[in-house]
């Protein structure tokens, strides 16, 4: 078994494991910790534990002590450092006429490192404003085109359920969602229904995704041929994948049609395998589609 604790570097981002050593780190403390980039300050989101050594990354790296005041003092003259970074490296941006959407500028705990987070529509060639920027900070300079998710988890904003971002409070990785997930959930197919702010599609779509499968799982098709407890045979005309309700329409004596409503625990059908509802033919979809696969993974975690 590991002793670990677990450590974010930003809002909702990526949790990586340390080594406490001797120390006995609790959730909430501020810790100094070797990364990839550099000497980091984080936030404990997982105090010390044990865990299997298979599940964690080997060799795990120590925590290298906890916070003092001067280290919140200086993490704190950083993130007023970054401020001004921004203004400068904008300056930059149009004094070289570059097309790129400066989004974020960050200094690593040990200021060995300025990253500066953009977005662009293609490739920037941005060696020259590189260039300049190391000349007025005096520290190796890093520019990273990031993805509109990445861009949207850094900003923030109110999603249409009149809540915070998802990616912005919790989602600590973006998680593969599809249109199938939306088509599952009897979702409109309306792009601008279904997409986040980001333009991509709603990460909540993932959230509720594995119960309407096992609830569709129970349920007949439209369509399908079904026999009530009541004796009654009939076509099933919708379903409520909620209330777990079937409409049917039933044939009455004299041939009359009626449509009535059964729980699905009422209903005898034989279990298929769940159609799909048609090929994305819309282009908008299409296009949305497209824009999911080429988004990537995120670009903001490297630690």
């Amino acid at each position: 078994m590991e002793k670990v604790i677990g450590v974010r570097f930003r809002n909702a981002g990526k949790v990586y494991y340390f080594s406490p050593g001797k120390l006995y780190i609790p959730k909430g403390k501020h810790v100094i910790v070797e990364t990839a980039r550099g000497v980091e300050y984080g936030y404990v989101v997982v105090g010390t534990k044990e865990v299997e050594g298979t599940k964690v990354v080997q060799p795990l790296k120590p925590v290298l002590r906890i916070a003092t005041a001067e280290d919140d003092a200086k993490e704190a003259a950083n993130r007023q450092k970054e401020k001004e970074a921004f203004q400068i490296c904008l300056e930059k941006i149009r004094k070289h006429n570059l097309e790129m959407k400066l989004i974020q500028a960050e200094y690593t705990f040990d200021n060995n490192k300025v990253l500066f987070y953009f977005t662009a529509d293609g490739r920037i060639d941005f060696r020259e404003l590189v260039k300049d920027l190391a000349a007025v900070f005096k520290t190796r300079i890093e520019l990273r085109q990031i993805g509109v998710r990445d861009e949207t988890k850094i900003i923030g904003g109110i999603g249409i359920c009149g809540r915070s971002l998802c990616c912005h409070t919790h989602l600590s990785e973006f998680i593969p969602v599809s249109i199938k997930m939306a088509k599952e959930q009897n979702l409109s197919l309306n792009p601008t229904k279904i997409s986040g702010v980001c333009g991509r599609l709603m990460c909540c779509l993932k959230h509720e995704q594995e119960t309407y499968e096992e609830l569709n799982s129970r349920l007949p098709n439209v369509g399908d041929h079904v026999t009530a407890s009541d004796g009654l045979k009939g076509e099933v005309q919708s379903v409520n994948v909620l209330r777990q309700k079937v409409k049917v329409i039933v044939t009455l004596e004299g041939d009359e049609k009626e449509i009535r409503e059964y729980k699905v625990d009422e209903l005898k059908f034989r279990p298929r395998r769940r159609k799909e509802k048609g090929d994305v033919a819309d282009k908008e979809l299409k296009k949305l589609e497209a824009l999911e696969r080429q988004e990537g993974k995120s670009k903001l975690d490297d630690n």
